[in-house]
C-alpha cells in the first residue's frame, strides 16, 4: 500500500513540473510593448521602447500592387513587427501576395505561425504537404479563404494566364519566418555540401551547380 502511495505521490510531482513546459504563451502584463528595433537585446521578441507614438501601430504598405516582374512572378509583402513595432508581444501579423499571370509563390514554410489567406482577386491553386507526404490543394478564387497548418510545406499559384491576382495572409505570429525550400537548400551560406543535394535528389553535381548558379545570386 505504502509503495502505491509514493508511486501516486512521485507522478503528481512529475505532472506539475511538467506543467509549464506544456502551457501556453502566458498573458501580456502591459498593454503595449512597442519594439525598440534600435536595441541589440532578443529575449524571444524586441525589447521595449520608451517613447510610443500612434506611427508604431500604422502601416500603409498592403495598400498597393508589388511588382512582381522577377523569376517567380510573385512578390511578398510582410506587415509584421520589423514593420509594424507596435505588433511586439501581441502574436499576429499580415502580408500582402501580389501574383503575375501564372505567378508562383514557391513551396516555402513558416516555422513559427498557421497561416490563412484571403483572395483579393484572381483565381489561384493551393496546397500543403503533411508529414504523412499527402497533398492537401485546392483551387480558390476571389472572396475564398485557405489555412496552412503551421511548418508545413506549402505553395500558391495564379492559375490565370491573363490575369494578376493577390491575397492578404494573416499570421498566428508577430514574425512568422519564412523558408523557402528551394533558396534554402540550393543558396545557404556557406553552402550545402554537393554530395548532400546530389544524393537528396539523386542528379549529378552538374544539376546541382545549375540550380545553385540560378538561386545563389538572387539570394545574395
Amino acid at each position: 500500500m505504502e509503495t502505491k502511495s509514493s508511486f501516486l505521490t512521485l507522478f503528481t510531482l512529475l505532472l506539475l513540473l511538467a506543467a509549464p513546459s506544456l502551457a501556453a504563451d502566458p498573458d501580456m502584463l502591459q498593454d503595449l510593448c512597442v519594439a525598440d528595433h534600435n536595441s541589440a537585446m532578443k529575449v524571444n521578441g524586441f525589447e521595449c521602447k520608451a517613447n510610443v507614438t500612434e506611427d508604431d501601430f500604422f502601416f500603409d504598405g498592403l495598400a498597393s500592387a508589388g511588382a512582381t516582374n522577377n523569376t517567380m512572378g510573385s512578390l511578398v509583402t510582410g506587415a509584421n513587427v520589423e514593420k509594424i513595432p507596435g505588433l511586439n508581444t501581441l502574436g499576429v501579423s499580415m502580408s500582402r501576395i501580389d501574383f503575375a499571370p501564372d505567378g508562383l509563390n514557391p513551396p516555402h514554410t513558416h516555422p513559427r505561425a498557421t497561416e490563412m489567406l484571403f483572395v483579393l482577386d484572381g483565381t489561384l491553386d493551393v496546397g500543403f504537404i503533411t508529414t504523412a507526404n499527402k497533398l492537401i490543394s485546392k483551387t480558390i478564387t476571389k472572396g475564398d479563404v485557405f489555412v496552412f497548418p503551421r511548418g508545413l510545406v506549402h505553395f500558391q499559384k495564379n492559375n490565370g494566364a491573363d490575369a494578376p491576382a493577390a491575397v492578404i495572409s494573416a499570421f498566428s505570429s508577430q514574425l512568422p519566418g519564412t523558408q523557402s525550400i528551394a533558396a534554402t537548400l540550393f543558396a545557404a551560406s556557406p553552402p550545402v555540401p554537393d554530395h548532400v543535394l546530389t544524393t537528396a535528389f539523386q542528379v549529378g553535381t552538374k544539376e546541382v551547380k545549375k540550380i545553385e548558379s540560378r538561386l545563389a545570386p538572387k539570394n545574395k
